[in-house]
């Protein structure tokens, strides 16, 4: 009995939709949830932004652990080295070469004419073989193709190194019946296909792509693109349930877990569904993340800096030497230390910079029967500016009313509140992570109000970025 491989596609096709929108944490928290699953392939979105893509394409290749992580080129020499430069640190990467083979989509997605997109197809497909084993060939929109084209198309992959096939039927109009036909008339042109795993993605515009799916896998295919969130694909949890229980007949299983299907699921739903909101900076979709890391006095410079590159800093030279000497100066007295430690060493230590923005004074108003109001006066300059905001809660209306006075808005990637002393009088410390560009800044307040110290670290943060984007 063979096995088909499941290859999810939730946080490539959540780029496509704008009912979906995945903030950089949450796509790190979803390729996890992925990895513990067992899908064999995690789709990622391609390269556009250089600098930005590469960092999350390298940061989720350092999350996932077991399943192979898929990354799209375009069809050109460059794409494949930008591309592998930010894959090739993953456990088990795939180069994807997708090629728009039906007519109108070939001249206009590509503009190429047939004779030139064969050509091209075998140079991009060559240049990924070279770089790795793993190699997938993508037909888009292969079932409105010309047949004879298609066929010639995957034997020009297959030569140039395609270990994977995969054909689309994009537009959605076929029945299983008819899909199954499709599959058989390819693998009757092409017997090299015979060497290779043939895949199928099968939109649901008719609501067919389960049964598609399944159809296929009976018909030879060994690989099924599906979503763990509805997009407008084939459904996971459907596909993994139906070839668990209908492995007989299918001549075929997956390895994908069953245990823990709807509860990561529905987390990656939770996450997908809860989108930020123009009135609460805080909105994501990230549940539970478990800090790791544990460094101690015997990790290196270097040990230390990976872990502060996982985190998406970027640090100087002379950064990094001022993080490691403060590092070691606090592991001799704790023995180990975490993630969220290292953040508060970083944000303490790291880019401290002139303050563009300075806080003059702040009203807060919160209860429980009124809607938390936040009145900020902030010094640029010699020009002071105020706003007041809404909140779903004091800090939350501050941060909203930065925003409106700075006219930015910057991904909030993490914030942390903990007390440094203690009594009636403690002193809370707050750190403040944005992601601008890619980029990770972190902002370090103590004070003993905590909204405060949580402003604080904002504007520290905040004046990091300002100070960068002005050298």
């Amino acid at each position: 009995m063979r096995e088909v491989r499941i290859s999810d596609v939730t946080m490539k096709q959540s780029g496509n939709t704008k009912e979906v929108s995945l903030t950089f944490k949450e796509k790190l928290e979803m390729a996890k949830l992925l990895d513990r699953l067992g899908v064999a392939v995690i789709e990622a979105e391609g390269i556009e932004q250089s600098k930005i893509d590469s960092l999350r394409i390298k940061s989720i290749a350092s999350s996932v652990k077991n399943s192979s992580l898929a990354v799209p080129v375009k069809l050109d020499p460059e794409s494949v080295s930008v591309t592998w430069k930010a894959l090739k640190d993953a456990r088990h990467p795939r180069l994807q070469v997708p090629a728009a083979i039906s007519p109108a989509q070939m001249e206009y997605i590509h503009h190429l004419k047939a004779h030139n997109m064969l050509t091209a197809i075998e140079d991009t497909v060559s240049a990924c073989a070279a770089l790795t084993e793993d190699v997938e060939f993508i037909a888009d929109d292969a079932t409105r193709s010309d047949p004879e084209f298609l066929y010639e198309a995957i034997r020009t992959a297959i030569q140039a190194g395609a270990k994977t096939i995969t054909v689309c039927d994009a537009a959605g109009t076929m029945l299983p019946e008819e899909f199954s036909l499709f599959l058989e008339h390819i693998y009757a042109n092409v017997p090299a296909l015979q060497d290779v795993t043939l895949g199928v993605s099968c939109s649901d515009e008719l609501s067919m792509a389960d049964a598609c799916a399944v159809a296929a896998v009976i018909r030879g295919a060994g690989e099924v693109k599906a979503a763990a969130y509805p997009v407008n694909i084939v459904s996971l949890a459907k596909a993994v349930k139906v070839l668990n229980a209908k492995s007989d007949l299918c001549q075929a299983y997956c390895k994908t877990g069953t245990t823990e299907m709807k509860r990561i699921t529905d987390q990656i739903r939770w996450m997908c569904e809860t989108g930020r909101s123009k009135s609460n900076p805080f909105d994501n979709g990230v549940q539970d993340v478990a800090d790791g890391v544990a460094l101690t006095a015997h990790d290196d410079l270097a040990a230390v800096m990976k872990e502060v590159a996982k985190m998406g800093y970027d640090l100087s030279e002379e950064d990094s030497s001022k993080v490691y000497d403060a590092f070691l100066r606090i592991v001799s007295k704790k023995g180990s230390i975490g993630t969220r430690e290292l953040d508060t060493i970083i944000a303490s230590t790291a880019m401290q910079v002139p303050a563009t923005f300075v806080v003059e004074s702040y009203v807060i108003n919160s209860g429980n029967l009124l809607t938390a109001t936040a009145h900020l006066k902030i010094r640029k300059g010699e020009q002071t500016l105020e706003s007041v905001a809404l909140g779903d809660g004091p800090i939350d209306a501050a941060f909203l009313a930065i925003e409106q006075i700075t006219g930015q808005h910057y991904e909030l990637d993490d914030f942390q509140i903990q007390t440094v002393t203690e009594g009636r009088n403690a002193m809370g410390e707050a750190v403040v992570k944005l992601l601008h560009e890619g980029k990770v800044y972190s902002g370090r307040g103590i004070s003993t109000d905590i909204i405060g110290s949580s402003i604080r670290a904002y504007m520290n943060a905040l004046n990091k970025i300002v100070y960068e984007e002005q050298e």
